[in-house]
């Protein structure tokens, strides 16, 4: 049995098109053991929701894993059907999509979207199920549960949808709760609701948490490490502290400029990245950031540039880091 509860090694995935080959994901390489919190950052496009859907197996049609392993809680998700995959998803590894009033069924009470899942995945008798499910409601802190499980969910909140939304998703006590963009709809009050209660309840039921979103401001209290993700690649890896503090990577420090500080000055503008995503239908050979990197040099145009190790848990993919290419006069 793996130490890792999650284990992507070298994960190549792409999207076939009518326009071609789109390489969602390019040599992504995760680990994650339980009860471990992780912030997958990135831009849209980046390939951050894609690495995360892998795991669940819902990248499939049109989307193809070209090459590398994926393994999960001691499964091999590469050699999974989609049969067997149905046996994992909501039980053991369960998902929060970014837009609750589209993930959840409006024709359907909250009651019967939540008793479904427990009902799929355990053999309770109805009342237990009904009472799990108040349960459940009571947990992600819905007032009034027995109420909420009557209601439809137009009648909810912005916010009493998402934590439905996570109900749902503890239903069966996952080991892996991967949360997209859980928080993108809401307004900074909920946001904060929300985040706090996802810590809480990571502490009281040890699950493990992928973290999705374009925030770094988002992850930097949550989770204890950070992949910064461009273009399909993961271009810097470290812990928290390491990546807002030491950060190495060129589009790590441009996402760090851009989020508004408290200790700022006075009328202090923040300092956008300048240009837009590559065409992934036609990367680059080079490091996929270069064309909106200020400190581009030739060799960052014409190869890709290799990993370079700061400590046992930080690393990044950036010419800027690389001594030996400075001193032998490689560079220009």
């Amino acid at each position: 049995m793996s130490e890792y509860l999650v284990n992507i090694e070298n994960e190549r995935l792409s999207f076939f098109t009518p326009a071609g080959e789109v390489k969602a994901l390019n040599d992504v390489s995760l680990r994650l053991k339980e009860g471990e919190v992780l912030g997958i950052v990135g831009e849209s496009g980046s390939g951050k929701s894609v690495t995360a859907y892998s795991l669940m197996g819902l990248t499939a049609h049109p989307g193809r894993l070209i090459g590398g392993t994926l393994e999960f809680n001691g499964h091999k998700i590469n050699d999974m059907t989609e049969k067997d995959m149905c046996t994992i998803r909501g039980k053991e590894v369960a998902i929060i999509f970014q837009d609750p009033m589209t993930s959840l069924n409006p024709v359907f009470t909250i009651g019967n979207q939540i008793r479904e899942v427990i009902k799929l995945h355990t053999d309770k008798s109805k009342e237990e199920v009904q009472a799990r499910a108040v349960e459940l409601l009571t947990l992600v802190g819905i007032n009034e549960p027995e109420k909420r499980l009557k209601q439809y969910p137009h009648e909810l909140s912005g916010g009493m949808r998402q934590r439905v939304m996570i109900a749902i998703a503890l239903a069966c006590e996952p080991k892996l709760l991967i949360a997209d963009e859980p928080t993108t709809a809401l307004d900074v009050t909920i946001q904060a609701q929300i985040l706090e209660l996802m810590v809480e309840l990571k502490n009281k039921l040890g699950m493990a948490i992928i973290m999705i979103t374009h925030d770094l401001g988002i992850v930097a209290n949550m989770c204890e490490k950070i992949a910064v993700m461009y273009a399909g690649k993961i271009i810097e890896y470290g812990l928290t502290d390491e990546i807002f503090y030491e950060p190495g990577h060129e589009y790590t420090k441009g996402l760090l400029k851009s989020i508004p500080r408290l200790d700022a000055k006075e009328h202090e503008k923040l300092v956008p990245i300048e240009g837009t995503p590559i065409d992934m239908l036609n990367p680059p050979k080079g490091c996929p950031f270069a064309p909106r990197c200020d400190s581009c040099m030739k060799i960052c145009l014409r190869e890709m540039p290799p990993v370079t190790e700061f400590s046992d848990t930080h690393y990044t993919s950036c010419w800027m880091h690389q001594k030996k290419e400075f001193e032998g006069g490689n560079v220009q």
